[in-house]
């Protein structure tokens, strides 16, 4: 049986949950679906909940109350051969030799001896890692490791991907190589749930996204549909003077003679540059751009969290 099999959509369905830790509610009534093929965007600063919610759809905790459901039931160990899931703490054996370890994991994973050693060596060429074949793995970079790590993750074409903080610690080639990778395993049929606090990764993989603030949503739905919720759409104005307050737009961020106003409603472009001219400002470009999700997610987080996070 495959995780689709007892419902068609959504793949993951998560409802009125809520996890308590004592006397500490981590996750507050918290509700959203994963639909069957998309790449689905899980995002929030550290301590709000994001892992908590994947350990206790994965059976890992046990909810204090709410539905945790894929392919329409409670997910068993039994259902784990059509699931890759790389977590926040990353478990491999460390002694062992790269191409051992990977093959290991394989054969775990239903492939023949043969097969998983083929996998694994096309998987480390792939990754510039064919080198290291023999080399033990706790002699690798933590980037490296992390490599190896995703490859044991995805070497069994899952259903559902679930992946925390996959491209953490990586330089720029090399999350453009993972994410390329992770591409190709939704293209393959995979539905995959990113944990990660690289917006330019959402933005270009993500379908649809929920934003998790103190254990529950501030924001759900596509990309666009997230930043229509926090505005849509910001002017950006490079100027001299003193912007005037205005009941026309709201300021973003003001720093330098370089102004990010949101606009309010019934407000247009024309209007707003007109009154700043009026005003005595004196504009020096005045451009229309959408709202990025790093815009979003720092009105959201502030400024210090979305630090923390880099």
């Amino acid at each position: 049986m495959t995780l689709g099999d007892a419902a068609a959509e959504p793949l993951v369905h998560i409802q009125n949950f809520r996890m308590d830790f004592g006397d500490t509610t981590v996750i507050k009534d918290l509700s959203f679906d994963v639909r069957a093929g998309e790449t689905f965007g899980f995002l929030g600063s550290n301590g709000s909940g994001k892992t908590t919610t994947l350990r206790a759809l994965l059976g890992i905790y046990q909810p204090t109350a709410g539905t945790l459901h894929i392919g329409g039931k409670v997910f068993e160990p039994r259902d784990g051969a059509r699931l890759g899931y790389l977590p926040e703490e990353r478990g491999l054996y460390k002694k062992e030799a790269v191409l051992d370890v990977m093959a290991y994991f394989g054969r775990l994973k239903g492939l023949s001896k043969a097969g998983a050693k083929t996998w694994s060596q096309n998987y480390l060429e792939r990754v510039g890692l064919a080198d290291k074949a023999a080399v033990r793995l706790d002699k690798l970079s933590g980037g490296q490791q992390q490599k190896v790590q995703l490859g044991v993750t995805i070497m069994n074409d899952p259903e559902l991907l679930i992946l925390d903080e996959p491209t953490k610690g990586f330089d720029p080639v090399n999350r453009r190589l993972l994410m390329d990778i992770i591409e190709e395993q939704k293209l393959a049929g995979a539905t995959v749930i990113m944990v990660t606090h690289q917006m330019e990764e959402v933005e270009r993989l993500c379908d649809r996204v929920i934003l998790l603030k103190d254990g529950t949503a501030r924001a759900y739905g596509t990309v666009s549909e997230v930043q229509e919720q926090f505005g849509g759409t910001l002017y950006r104005v490079t100027y001299e003077g003193i912007l005037p307050v205005s009941a026309l737009y709201d300021v973003v961020t003001d720093i330098g003679g370089r102004a990010e106003l949101a606009p309010r409603a019934g407000a247009s472009e024309a209007g707003v540059l007109r009154e700043l001219v009026e005003a005595g400002v004196a504009v020096r470009s005045f451009t229309t751009a959408r709202v990025s999700l790093e815009e979003i997610f720092i009105q959201v987080y502030g400024e210090q969290q979305m630090a923390e996070v880099q």
